[in-house]
């Protein structure tokens, strides 16, 4: 007690010609070290140079740690053991996607290609002191050699029937030109109903040469058992399917494709297309599907025969869901589901706006994949059932619980909003 009060009676005589923020920080730096001390103890189940039957572990002295805060950086010291780990709870680490943010934005500044923007991210993260080259080249190694795992893991392990691929774009510096940049991703879908995040890479576009080395990427780690490749009519993409996934059919986006049927008739004639091609995806039946395709399309010949035409030709690669599970159809139809994380990607991104090069891009990229293959992972809920997952083994789908039936393979009311409008 009388060694806590003689502590606290230097600090006192410290901070009498202290400014108010200082006085402030030291305060609270002080108050946390202590609760970091005390936390220590508890786990340690002993103090400094204490004996006690109780102990786990012992101390092996102390590490920096500047602290962030509102009230300026905060330098603490935390214990260090001999055996295990200790970290403070109070003092959270960030997750891997603020860490990720912070890097680049770190990035950026130490660059010179700061500007406002990244002045306040800088600020928001509570760094006002600045940020070292050393603690950036630290962050981002580490950073690194988390993604290239999760970037190169195998995937043979078991099989993926269904494949999603899409890109999104987005802003970074290229030989100090700002230039756009495709962000390629692929998700799957496991033999046993579970949604991964299979890859991602960052490129000059999405030419056939760049899908074409990214999907054999992507057999070269064991990536087999696919039956269906979802994606948009990509004319660099379709070639690079056809040519890495043999085997596979392939499934032309419904929501990329009611976009381009827009495109051929005038804006006053939309709603009335619109209305009619969703009649299509309607039907309960595969047969029925097929006919009212075929229906629609013939009934557009003398009005809107460019409609037709289109129709006609893109029947079979729209259409190709129709050979799987009715109880799949409102899950591989489109792209839709990584469209939803395509967005959370970009909701990430532009954040930073323009990335510093290709590296920092792809390594904000992939730490916010990898958050969401881990949720994903974790959760409770298959993308689908295992029950339904096996009538692509040929299992009886009528064999499936009623109410999934109905709810999926039933007359389907789709999202009418994000297959034509959207």
């Amino acid at each position: 007690m009388t060694e806590d009060h003689s502590a606290l009676l230097t600090l006192l005589a410290e901070l009498h010609d202290a400014t108010e923020n200082d006085r402030i920080r030291r305060i609270t730096e002080d108050a946390l070290q202590k609760l970091i001390d005390a936390e220590a103890t508890a786990t340690i189940g002993a103090g400094r140079y204490e004996r006690t039957e109780d102990r786990t572990a012992r101390r092996n002295g102390t590490r920096p740690k500047t602290f962030s805060t509102t009230a300026g950086d905060l330098n603490l010291r935390i214990p260090k053991l001999r055996t295990g780990t200790f970290y403070p709870s109070l003092l959270e680490r960030r997750r891997r996607i603020d860490v990720a943010l912070f890097a680049v934005v770190a990035e950026a500044y130490v660059h010179g290609v700061s500007t406002r923007k990244v002045d306040d991210l800088v600020a928001a993260l509570g760094v006002a002191s600045g940020i070292s080259k050393s603690e950036v080249s630290r962050i981002c190694a580490d950073l690194d050699t988390e993604v290239a795992a999760f970037r190169t893991r195998p995937l043979g392990e078991q099989a993926y029937p269904y494949v999603f691929l899409d890109a999104t774009y987005c802003k970074a510096r290229v030989n100090h030109r700002v230039l756009s940049r495709a962000v390629v991703i692929a998700t799957g879908v496991t033999s046993e109903g579970h949604r991964e995040v299979l890859g991602v890479d960052v490129g000059d576009s999405e030419d056939e040469a760049f899908w074409k080395a990214f999907l054999t990427g992507l057999k070269r780690r064991g990536l087999g058992g696919v039956q269906l490749v979802i994606s948009d009519a990509h004319e660099g993409l379709k070639r690079a399917i056809a040519k890495s996934m043999s085997g596979a059919s392939w499934q032309r986006c419904r929501v990329h494709f009611a976009r381009n049927l827009l495109a051929h008739v005038a804006k006053a004639d939309g709603e009335v297309v619109s209305a009619a091609f969703r009649t299509v995806f309607a039907q309960p039946s595969a047969a029925g599907v097929m006919s009212q395709w075929d229906s629609v399309a013939s009934t557009f010949a003398s009005t809107h025969p460019k409609v037709a035409a289109v129709m006609d030709a893109a029947r079979e690669d729209v259409l190709a869901f129709t050979a799987f599970p009715g109880c799949h159809w409102k899950k591989i139809w489109s792209t839709n589901p990584l469209e939803r994380l395509n967005k959370e990607v970009k909701r990430r991104t532009d954040v930073v706006g323009v990335f510093p090069n290709d590296a920092a891009l792809l390594r904000l990229t992939s730490c916010v994949l990898i958050e969401a293959h881990d949720e994903w992972a974790a959760g409770d809920r298959r993308y689908l059932s295992e029950a339904s997952m096996a009538a692509l083994n040929g299992a009886n789908v009528t064999a499936l619980p009623q109410s999934e039936i109905v709810a999926t393979n039933g007359p389907v009311g789709i999202d009418t909003g994000a297959a034509m409008s959207a």
